[in-house]
């Protein structure tokens, strides 16, 4: 049997893949252009036709102010939370690279919020903004204290904390991976030429880890982008829907209006934005990555 034969090589993709791509295919792809399909229709989820409308969902979702209002919310949450998430991961990968007794311990300990699902996450903050932290603000200063997530803007400031919680120790170990890629002997001659240790780290060990920060903002990004479940259950877009994130405005839009047409489009544009912003981001980061 020829092992370059076409016949060959489909055998053993099907061998060690085939059941990986039919999963992807019928959980990624399928539904992608399904959802796809019914931008086109004017579905509500129950009824089982699926009147064809063209491009008037599509036309809606340019006009829904709503939507436009969520998605300006998210570009500045993603932004705020973007840049927090990686400075917190860096710094925390810089502390347990230097060395310290038990930074094995602190490494899984940065790490385990990023395991937590963010409906339960959302829940349990909920419970130390509304409850905790205004008993402990009552006990220390006097009069009434208010809980963060009572007004729109200490609600988003309160989904930008839980997010920075539970993004940073995930990026923290990417970071991690990029301090020890740094070869000590450069390190060394650094110090020897009289380098500091923070002109070592942002003359040195920055501009060799580009790559980990190419990849730590593309995951946030994406990741800030798409958020949904601690929008629900930390703050559900209240205060009077002041705090609805795209991701939740699309949600509410398909399955509590019943728009699923118009709902997908919104996703759909969603998905667009989210694209062109990381794919640039990956563009610039990998420009800079050559130049280092």
């Amino acid at each position: 049997m020829k092992t370059n034969s076409l016949g060959y090589k489909v055998r053993q993709y099907l061998l060690f893949a085939g059941v990986t791509t039919f999963l992807f295919v019928a959980v990624v792809i399928v539904p992608f252009f399904y959802g796809l399909y019914l931008t086109f229709t004017r579905y509500d989820g129950v009824s089982t036709s699926k009147p064809f409308v063209g491009l008037d969902n599509y036309i809606a979702a340019f006009g829904d102010t709503d939507y436009w209002v969520s998605l300006g919310r998210t570009f500045v949450f993603s932004a705020i939370a973007v840049v927090l998430v990686n400075l917190f991961a860096f710094v925390l990968a810089y502390m347990v690279t230097t060395g310290i007794r038990g930074q094995n311990f602190f490494r899984a300990g940065f790490f385990i919020p990023n395991l937590i699902g963010g409906i339960v996450l959302g829940y349990v903050w909920k419970f130390v903004f509304n409850k905790a932290l205004v008993q402990l603000s009552d006990m220390i200063g006097s009069g009434h204290a208010k809980s963060l997530l009572a007004t729109p803007t200490g609600a988003m400031a309160a989904l930008i904390i839980v997010s920075v919680w539970q993004y940073a120790g995930y990026m923290m170990l990417i970071y991690v991976a990029g301090f020890m890629s740094v070869s000590e002997d450069v390190i060394e001659a650094a110090k020897i030429d009289g380098c500091t240790g923070t002109q070592s780290i942002i003359h040195i060990s920055i501009p060799l880890m580009t790559a980990s920060f190419v990849q730590c903002l593309f995951l946030t990004i994406t990741r800030c982008f798409m958020v949904y479940d601690v929008n629900f259950s930390l703050t559900g877009g209240d205060p009077y829907g002041d705090s609805v994130l795209a991701a939740m405005h699309v949600y509410n839009t398909a399955f509590q209006d019943k728009k699923f047409g118009l709902g997908q489009a919104e996703a759909l544009i969603l998905f667009v934005v989210c694209a062109i912003v990381g794919g640039l981001q990956v563009y610039v980061g990998k420009k800079a990555e050559v130049q280092a």
